[in-house]
Order: C-alpha cells, then sequence, then structure tokens
C-alpha cells in the first residue's frame, strides 16, 4: 500500500515536471537556429529576435484573459486542450516560406501556452497548499528542462534532418504530452469556481493594489528580459567570429539549462534559510556576475558565465512565483495570468531593445543591457518588498 502511495506521488510529481516542459519546449526552441534562419531567409538581426520575441509578446498579452477564463471555467481541461492547441502552429512551422510565416505560427504558439502555464501554477496552489515551494520548484525544474530540451534538440535535429522535419517531430512529441497529461494529471478537488464577470474585475483589481503582486509582477519583466536576451543573442555571437559554432554546437551550450534544473529545487531550502528578499538579492546578484564573465573570451568562460547567470534567473523565477502565491488568496489564476503578462512582456520588450543592442554595440551591448535592468530588479527588491510588508496587514 505504501509503496503504491509512492509511486504515485512519484507519478504525479514527473507529471508537474512534463507539463511544465512541454509548456517550454516550444517557447525558446528557435534561438538554437537563429543564425540559420537569418541565412535562409535572408532576415536582419531584429527580426531574428523577434521570432522569439513574438512568441513571448503572444504569451504577454492573453496571460491575464486566460487567468479569468481558467477562475471561470475549471483547471485540467483547459491545460489539456491548451496543450494540444500548440500542436497545430509547431507542425506549420515546417512549411513556413518567410520569415513573417515564422513569426506567425510563433505568435500563435504563444497564445495557448498560458493556458498550460499560468492554469497549471493555479492548479498546483491550489492541489497541494502544504508542499507549495517544492511543488513550484519541481514546475519550474520542468519548464527549465523544457526549454533546454527544445533548444538542444531543435539545434542536433536541424544537423541530422532540417529544422522544418525537427519541428514536425516536435509536434508530435506534443502530442505524446497531451496524452500524457490527459491520463495521469488529477482532476481538481479544490477548484472553486469564480462567481461571475463582475467578481473577476473586483479581484483583478484587488489584485492590482496588492502591493506583494506587483512587486513579483516588476521583478518577473526584468527576469525574462534577461534571460530571452541573453539567450537569443548569444547564438549570433557565438556562430560569428572567432568562434563559427555549428547549429549543433549552439545546441551543446544549452546544456547550461541542465544547472538550472538541478538548482531550482533548492529553491524551497534557500527560501526557508534566508528568505524571499535575500534570497532574490543573491540570485540577482549571481545574473549580474554571470552577464559581465560572458565578456570575456575565452569559449569555456563564457559558457561558465552562462551557467551562473542562469542559475540566478532559475532562483528568481521560482522566489517569485513562490512570492506570488504566498500572498493571494483567492483569483490565483488571475494572479498567474498578471505575472506572466508582466514577466513576458519583459521578454519581448528584451528581445527588441538587445536585437537593437546588438546590431549597434555588439555582444557587449546586450550584456550591459542586461546588467542595468539586474540594477534595477535589486532595487525593486530592495523598496518593493519593504514596502509590501510595510503596507501588508
Amino acid at each position: 500500500m505504501i509503496q503504491k502511495m509512492q509511486s504515485s506521488r512519484f507519478l504525479l510529481k514527473l507529471t508537474i515536471m512534463m507539463i511544465g516542459g512541454f509548456a517550454f519546449l516550444q517557447v525558446y526552441s528557435i534561438q538554437a537556429i537563429l543564425p540559420v534562419l537569418m541565412e535562409h531567409f535572408s532576415a536582419s538581426k531584429v527580426q531574428a529576435g523577434l521570432t522569439v520575441g513574438v512568441t513571448v509578446m503572444a504569451v504577454a498579452i492573453i496571460s491575464p484573459v486566460m487567468g479569468m477564463f481558467s477562475d471561470a471555467v475549471g483547471r485540467k481541461s483547459l491545460i489539456v486542450i491548451c496543450m494540444l492547441l500548440i500542436v497545430f502552429p509547431t507542425a506549420l512551422l515546417s512549411i513556413s516560406e518567410n520569415i513573417t510565416q515564422i513569426k506567425l505560427w510563433r505568435f500563435l504558439q504563444g497564445l495557448f501556452v498560458p493556458g498550460v502555464t499560468v492554469v497549471t501554477i493555479a492548479y498546483i496552489s491550489e492541489e497541494f497548499p502544504d508542499r507549495l515551494a517544492s511543488m513550484l520548484s519541481l514546475y519550474v525544474s520542468g519548464t527549465v528542462l523544457g526549454g533546454f530540451s527544445g533548444r538542444f534538440l531543435i539545434g542536433y535535429l536541424h544537423s541530422i534532418v532540417g529544422w522544418q522535419t525537427g519541428y514536425l517531430i516536435f509536434a508530435g512529441l506534443m502530442l505524446i504530452g497531451v496524452i500524457w497529461a490527459a491520463l495521469v494529471l488529477p482532476a481538481s478537488k479544490n477548484f472553486v469556481v469564480s462567481g461571475n464577470f463582475r467578481s473577476s474585475l473586483h479581484i483583478l483589481r484587488q489584485h492590482i493594489q496588492n502591493p506583494h503582486v506587483l512587486t513579483a509582477c516588476a521583478l518577473g519583466a526584468c527576469v525574462l528580459f534577461s534571460l530571452v536576451s541573453i539567450f537569443t543573442f548569444i547564438n549570433l555571437h557565438l556562430a560569428d567570429d572567432p568562434y563559427y559554432l555549428s547549429s549543433a554546437n549552439l545546441a551543446n551550450i544549452f546544456t547550461v539549462y541542465l544547472i538550472g534544473m538541478l538548482i531550482t529545487p533548492l529553491t524551497a531550502k534557500l527560501i526557508h534559510n534566508v528568505g524571499i528578499a535575500n534570497s532574490l538579492l543573491l540570485a540577482i546578484m549571481s545574473s549580474i556576475i554571470g552577464a559581465l564573465i560572458t565578456l570575456c573570451s575565452p569559449l569555456w568562460l563564457i559558457i561558465v558565465g552562462l551557467i551562473i547567470m542562469s542559475s540566478g534567473v532559475f532562483i528568481s523565477q521560482a522566489t517569485t512565483i513562490s512570492h506570488i502565491s504566498q500572498h493571494v488568496n483567492q483569483g490565483r489564476s488571475l494572479a498567474s495570468g498578471l505575472y506572466y503578462m508582466c514577466y513576458y512582456t519583459g521578454g519581448s520588450i528584451g528581445a527588441w531593445v538587445c536585437g537593437i543592442s546588438y546590431t549597434y554595440f555588439g555582444w557587449s551591448g546586450v550584456v550591459f543591457t542586461v546588467v542595468l535592468l539586474q540594477i534595477v530588479a535589486l532595487n525593486i527588491v530592495f523598496f518593493g518588498i519593504k514596502l509590501a510588508k510595510r503596507t501588508t496587514p
């Protein structure tokens, strides 16, 4: 009996990680083949960056709406349906004839991602309140694994069968994920249907006036701005003189994400030992140091910098999600939607701003732009969290 319970818990944890993984399998995968797309479609650096930016922009736009919709209709069914809807634009990427079509299908992918990400966080908050930090850390680890797998696989698939066939394979993998989630993820037990649209607007107003939510949203924007900027344009930097890395070798660079997957589950212990504010300060300082190290010339030292930088970013993400979950008692999906709107708006702006920085100033322009944002994040932690504590009854 005990063995059966342990097996069931393991399968549940694996499923939560899997959902996070499949949600992010597509979002950043295209980063590994940006140099290939630039050559194939004669695209500029800014256009290449926007193939990442349009996806995160779509996620930002739809996240609050998906949060309100989920609070009204439920959790599991919406997660499964949105995973299924991601399959179609993923398959259509394989027949794209120009960079505009690539951006269109990538935008459609982004529209359905919040139905997985936003709703899964709300699901975890409701179903596992006694294991919130650990379950959220598992979910974030899954997103890290998905982000790595997407970049790693498409880089190698391109070198073997071409990126077009690679995205058809991705569509098949997503379909497997849909079936898995439908069969294994338990139905919600603690979900309470939101009364009506007016009550959702009232909850939305409460969230907007909640300093904890606002602080987490601002930090989320800084987190993804940095992550998208660094891991989009590092590919162009390393594909250029003096490195000339191939798509497969660029895919190998993303193994640094696996370090993040190992570190993220430790976030719960870090928060317990030093608190949320100190955890964020340590994480942000790590991101700044890591980003600056990538300015060095040796490839091995750039990789070390990416490991330090990404680890800090992953800890920041897990900590901000825990912060917002701990300070929201109702309308959790809507709160998650607001967080992800700001989070992905930051990523979309990062892809655009750092595309310009890279065009005019090269890799150093990207790094110093990211460091400036991380300094802003430090100030948000110093003043935002203190203000939130002071104004909370």
